[in-house]
């Protein structure tokens, strides 16, 4: 990207605590929980699987670009891939974030692009396993990096003594936004034959349905929420790309000077992939091992989405009064106990 005339652009200071900006925020987890729920948890790692095992031979293994995969493992290895994706890329976004005045057109194209390659896995069907593989990879790597952009918003919309209230509940309408159109789709694959549509064809509409989601509610956000002055200014002669790698490459090489800091990046890699795998795995798990069938899963996440609502609410005041850190390791030991 040329930086010029983006400096060009006078800085224009806004004030955080706009209730328009902050509701147009929220619409974001609405939005973008449809994938995590409808894609991610439920439908596409039981579905995947299937096409991934009709295109395997006789001992049960695939072979996308010619390397040697066993037909049931091949989703997890797609999520391992895009997380290892993510952990390359990121970084580097989350440093452009800090210098463009461009975060919120960056926002919207990885979302756009996430949602576009979210609706077209209604087209995996047959054998194509490695068509599903593709646009999962672009959707979930898109999904991360508007993640990056959103987050980044957060600072700029709520003063520290709101951010914990508008951080949770974007979190809880997040978790309504899911539930709802999950809740759509476990109506349409319960009908399906009614309809005269085959579970293939259900699954692969609910599969598009969260990319129209997804798409159409990231508008909102869009035109709420306000461009600010960058967090800081670019280096003469330097684009977005070379400073954010430039800039990861120094906080990777100060990074000693702050231990405290390295520990919580450790731990939170650690227990947030943990708690990722379980959300992402649970539905393949319920299917291949539990023999649980779709709608049965379906249902259960279901009631996790609204679960959910009210825990967001619940934590929002347990962080009111013991503090942010407090909640954290509330969640971290129930988390523990419940897998335990």
């Amino acid at each position: 990207m040329d930086a010029r005339a983006d400096d060009m652009v006078a800085p224009v200071q806004l004030p955080a605590n706009d209730t328009r900006e902050q509701v147009g925020w929220y619409f974001y987890d609405w939005a973008n929980s449809a994938f995590s729920t409808t894609v991610v948890t439920v439908f596409l790692g039981p579905y995947l699987t299937t096409v991934a095992k009709a295109a395997a031979d006789p001992g049960g293994f695939i072979y996308p670009l010619g390397i040697k995969v066993f037909a049931g493992s091949f989703f997890a290895y797609v999520v391992s891939l895009s997380v290892a994706l993510q952990v390359v890329f990121l970084p580097i976004l989350g440093a452009i974030a800090d210098y463009s005045r461009l975060k919120r057109q960056m926002f919207g194209l990885f979302a756009f692009v996430g949602a576009l390659a979210a609706a077209g896995l209604y087209f995996l069907q047959g054998t194509n396993y490695l068509l599903g593989g593709v646009l999962f990879l672009v959707a979930n790597l898109s999904y991360g990096a508007s993640i990056v952009f959103y987050n980044s918003f957060l600072p700029e919309i709520a003063t520290p003594d709101r951010r914990d209230h508008v951080s949770s509940m974007g979190w809880a309408i997040g978790y309504i936004g899911g539930g709802l159109l999950l809740a759509l789709n476990l109506l349409l694959f319960s009908r399906a034959a009614a309809l005269g549509l085959t579970e293939g064809q259900a699954v692969r509409i609910n599969l598009a349905s969260a990319g129209v989601w997804w798409g159409i509610f990231t508008i909102i956000p869009l035109t709420r929420i306000r461009s600010r002055q960058p967090a800081k200014r670019l280096e003469p002669g330097r684009g977005y790309l070379k400073t954010g790698i430039l800039q990861l490459a120094r906080t990777a090489s100060g990074a000693l000077s702050y231990p405290q800091t390295v520990l919580f990046l450790l731990a939170y890699l650690i227990y947030n992939d943990g708690i990722q795998t379980v959300i992402t795995m649970s539905s393949q798990f319920g299917q291949e091992e539990l023999g649980l069938g779709t709608g049965t899963l379906t249902t259960v996440i279901l009631m996790v989405q609204f679960v959910g609502f009210f825990g967001n609410m619940i934590f929002d005041r347990i962080a009111s009064a013991i503090g942010a850190k407090g909640a954290v390791m509330i969640t971290l030991a129930i988390w523990t106990g419940t897998l335990g």
